[in-house]
């Protein structure tokens, strides 16, 4: 009986508790009025009378009709509303010897068709519609008379420049990267792939946020069954702000428990651009220089953009190296703990020797002191990233060179652990995406769990239990160790291999593009 009275008291508080919420979720149910006031004083009630609103009534020429301008100021552009929109309302019908109608239907099609000199234009008869373009950056131009408005795209935020992102620099190859705003990225796109199949399809997500979101893809390559099915997964959202892509990323991800990315982020154009020659789906959101490519799998995190931009030979070797560095940043600890606690015997000798001698008077068996060194370098790393660059420089590595000799000297690990350690940083930094790099430190130490439990054995066992969850991990349903598992031997030229550029003349299979020939003259030499 006091369970039930319980429950029945939780499910009260939480309907309750949602009925605010509900509530404010509702779109406003307002109508555009015919009245130039009272439309002003529904936005200023709506609004707050926000400081940042700005309002401009006047009249049309000398004539007695009133109409408005209705903008957010540092959201619009001050210089176009007052020369495209203000003056050239005034100058345009007082000079251009027009006849203002006496209706304001007529004047609202008289501005819209005649006067107004902007590109982007058009009529809102909705209040909701109104008031969401005018947050957005546009200007809205109401006329007394009449229960339309004339929405002008007036957007003209501050941005910051173009710059190199910072974590994923190359040699060679281009120094732009995505910024902020959702249109300098779309133009970078377009810069790239003067195809006029790209496609940019453009939504709003969020309840209170209302982030402008465009998925961009180009028409005959994608695969119309995965384009669905991106769109579909979109249409899900239900969430009253999205702040960052990382948002949209979560929600649409095929398994939420999985400590691997299941779809990539990146801040290059040209990866973007590559991926949609590809046959892959990039998704913009506004706010973010952080665009989303999908579907992913563990082959393409490992990829850079250098590689191709390189001698074959070179971005073969380049690869070579990250999948060493991949196996080297996991299971190096654990190899350590397994050999040095269960297995010395299958260390040479000498190497055994000199192992034992280092670790002479050392209290903490190797777990325990592989788990004190990793978790130090794990905060190093965050310290490093939290604090401003030049400090973080600093902290990374004098406080490492400083932490690493000081416990050595004191005895608390042995040296050959500091090499380990050491050892196991340089190759996850190796990892040229940053989502897949955190998802090896948090499984190395499962890897060092499983040594310390049953040695070489659990090694293995960590091994082959990563495997089995990574061939069933799917990327918007596609398999995530493609073309591995299942295999796919023509996807292999672009692999571990980088194959010359005129051997990759098909685009990947496990993509199921539309248009497979990326190469369609001329033979391999």
């Amino acid at each position: 009986m006091l369970r039930r009275i319980l429950a029945q008291h939780r499910r009260q508080k939480a309907s309750s508790s949602e009925l605010p919420r509900q509530q404010a979720a509702q779109p406003i149910s307002l109508s555009l009025s015919s009245n130039l006031q009272e439309n002003l004083d529904t936005i200023k009630t709506l609004l707050g009378n926000s400081h940042d609103l700005l309002t401009r009534s006047f009249f049309i020429g000398n004539t007695h009709h009133s109409c408005a301008v209705v903008c957010i100021d540092g959201l619009a552009n001050s210089d176009m509303v007052h020369e495209q929109i203000l003056a050239n309302i005034q100058l345009m019908i007082s000079t251009a010897e027009k006849t203002v109608p006496d209706d304001p239907e007529e004047i609202l099609s008289l501005l819209f068709e005649e006067v107004l000199s902007v590109i982007e234009i058009k009529k809102e008869s909705d209040f909701q519609s109104m008031l969401d373009c005018v947050l957005s950056g546009d200007t809205a131009l109401l006329i007394d008379g009449t229960n339309q408005v004339i929405v002008i795209d007036s957007k003209g935020w501050a941005t910051r420049a173009v710059e190199e992102p910072a974590a994923e620099g190359l040699v060679r190859g281009p120094r732009d990267g995505f910024t902020e705003s959702i249109r300098d990225n779309t133009v970078r796109i377009r810069r790239r792939v003067k195809d006029y199949h790209l496609r940019f399809d453009g939504s709003i997500v969020g309840e209170r946020s209302k982030t402008d979101l465009v998925v961009a893809y180009i028409d005959n390559i994608v695969d119309k069954e995965l384009l669905d099915e991106v769109k579909r997964r979109l249409a899900t959202i239900d969430i009253d702000e999205v702040e960052e892509s990382g948002f949209i990323e979560q929600w649409i991800e095929d398994d939420f428990l999985s400590p691997f990315p299941q779809i990539h982020s990146t801040e290059r154009p040209d990866k973007v651009a590559a991926a949609l020659f590809q046959g892959r789906i990039a998704i913009l959101v506004d706010g973010t220089p952080v665009v989303l490519i999908l579907p992913v799998t563990f082959g393409l995190l490992l990829h850079s953009p250098e590689d191709y931009y390189e001698r074959w030979i070179v971005g073969t070797l380049a690869r070579l190296l990250r999948y060493i560095a991949s196996f080297l940043a996991v299971f190096s600890p654990s190899f350590y703990i397994a050999l040095v606690t269960f297995h010395p015997g299958l260390i040479p000798s000498d190497l055994a020797f000199s192992i034992a001698a280092t670790r002479d008077g050392v209290p903490f068996p190797a777990f325990l002191e592989a788990i004190l060194m990793v978790t130090t370098m794990e905060l190093l790393q965050e310290a490093g990233l939290r604090l401003p660059k030049p400090l973080g420089q600093t902290v990374g590595i004098v406080g490492g060179l400083v932490i690493g000799d000081a416990a050595v000297s004191a005895g608390i690990v042995s040296p050959v652990m500091v090499i380990v350690v050491a050892l196991t940083a340089i190759a996850s930094f190796a990892i040229p995406s940053y989502q897949l790099a955190m998802a090896f430190r948090m499984i190395r130490f499962f890897a060092m769990f499983a040594a310390a439990v049953f040695g070489v054995y659990g090694v293995i066992l960590s091994f082959i239990v990563i495997m089995i969850h990574l061939s069933n991990l799917t990327s918007i349903g596609y398999p995530y160790l493609s073309p591995f598992a299942p295999q796919m031997p023509r996807d292999w030229k672009d692999l571990v291999l980088r194959a010359p550029i005129t051997f990759l003349r098909k685009r990947p299979k496990s993509l199921h593009t539309q248009d497979e020939t990326r190469m369609r003259t001329g033979d391999p030499s």
